[in-house]
C-alpha cells in the first residue's frame, strides 16, 4: 500500500486564516502553521500535496507555503458544504490511491523521532488499510471531536479495530458507545487531525454529497467501519487544535520545548514566572 498523496483542508470558515499564522519551529526557525504541516506531511515520504481552500485565498496560501509552493496543487471548495465536501473536492487529486489527510487548524509534536504523519503512514502500510491517528482525550473536550469505538488489537498496543465512529458526541453517547478497555475513566479515543484514507471513503462521501445540506467526514467513516477494515492508531505524539482558546500560544510552548532551544525557554519561562510573583501585590 503505497501512500505518496496528502490532502490538507484548509477552507472552513473559521480554520482559514489558522494556516497563515506565524511560528517558530522546532529548528528554532519562523515560519508559518502551513508550511510546518506541509514538511509533517512531507516527512512521511508524501510526494504530491493538494490544499484545499476557499475561493480568493489561494494567493495567501501560496505565499504562506514558502518555498513549497511548488509542491502544492490548489483546490478551490467552491460550495461550503461543511469538512466532508472539503475532503471529496479532492477526489480528481486522489483518484483511486489511498491518501493522507491532514487538518489545516492542527499541528503535531511527535515524542519520538518518527514524525506523528510517519508513524501513521508506517501503520497503514502495514496494515493495508485506512487507518486513523486517535489520541486519549478527556470527556470534556467531546464538543471538538469526533471520536471512535473499539477492540485492542490482540498483542497491538495502541492498535484498535474501529467499530463505531460519531462526530463531537455528548458524554452519554460516549459512555454508552465509545468505552475502550484500557482507557482511563472519562476518556475516550478522539480523533487526532490526521487519517490514512481509502478511495472507498470518497465513494461514502460521494453518497452524502446527494443530499442538500452540510456533511461531515465522520458520516462516511462511521460507515467505512462496517465495509472493509478500519483501524484507530494511538499515534505517539501530541495534536495541538491552533484555533482552540491559547491555541497557538499552547502549540508554540509545545514546539519550542521539543526543539533544539528547549533549554533557553524553560529559562524564559522561569524567569517569567519569577518576575510575576515578585511583582504581585503584598
Amino acid at each position: 500500500m503505497e501512500i505518496t498523496k496528502a490532502v490538507i483542508t484548509a477552507a472552513g470558515r473559521s480554520q482559514r486564516a489558522l494556516p497563515l499564522q506565524t511560528l517558530v519551529d522546532q529548528d528554532g526557525v519562523t515560519k508559518t502553521a502551513l508550511a510546518i504541516l506541509i514538511e509533517e506531511a512531507l516527512s512521511a515520504g508524501i510526494e504530491e500535496i493538494a490544499l484545499v481552500v476557499a475561493p480568493g485565498d489561494r494567493e495567501a496560501f501560496k505565499d504562506a507555503a514558502g518555498g513549497h509552493a511548488s509542491k502544492l496543487q490548489f483546490l478551490e471548495q467552491t460550495d461550503p458544504r461543511g469538512f466532508g465536501h472539503a475532503v471529496l473536492t479532492a477526489r480528481d487529486f486522489t483518484k483511486a490511491d489511498p491518501f493522507l489527510l491532514l487538518v489545516g487548524d492542527h499541528l503535531y509534536v511527535s515524542s519520538i523521532p518518527r514524525s506523528c504523519a510517519r508513524q501513521l503512514v508506517d501503520v497503514a502500510r502495514t496494515y493495508h488499510c485506512a487507518v486513523s491517528a486517535v489520541q486519549p482525550t478527556h470527556e470534556s473536550k467531546l464538543p471538538n471531536y469526533g471520536a471512535v469505538g473499539g477492540r485492542l488489537l490482540h498483542g497491538q498496543q495502541g492498535h484498535y479495530d474501529i467499530t463505531e465512529v460519531i462526530e463531537k458526541p455528548t458524554p452519554t453517547e460516549a459512555e454508552q458507545r465509545l468505552l475502550v478497555p484500557g482507557l482511563r475513566a472519562g476518556n475516550y479515543l478522539c480523533f487526532f487531525g490526521m487519517h490514512v484514507l481509502t478511495p472507498m471513503v470518497l465513494e461514502l462521501l460521494q453518497e452524502d454529497a446527494q443530499s442538500p445540506g452540510t456533511f461531515t467526514l465522520s458520516s462516511a467513516l462511521a460507515r467505512l467501519a462496517q465495509r472493509e477494515r478500519y483501524l484507530a492508531f494511538e499515534a505517539r505524539g501530541r495534536r495541538y487544535d491552533i484555533g482552540g482558546r491559547y491555541g497557538l500560544l499552547n502549540a508554540q510552548l509545545a514546539l519550542a520545548l521539543s526543539g533544539k532551544d528547549q533549554r533557553e525557554v524553560l529559562e524564559l519561562m522561569v524567569d517569567l514566572l519569577a518576575n510575576r510573583q515578585l511583582n504581585r501585590p503584598a
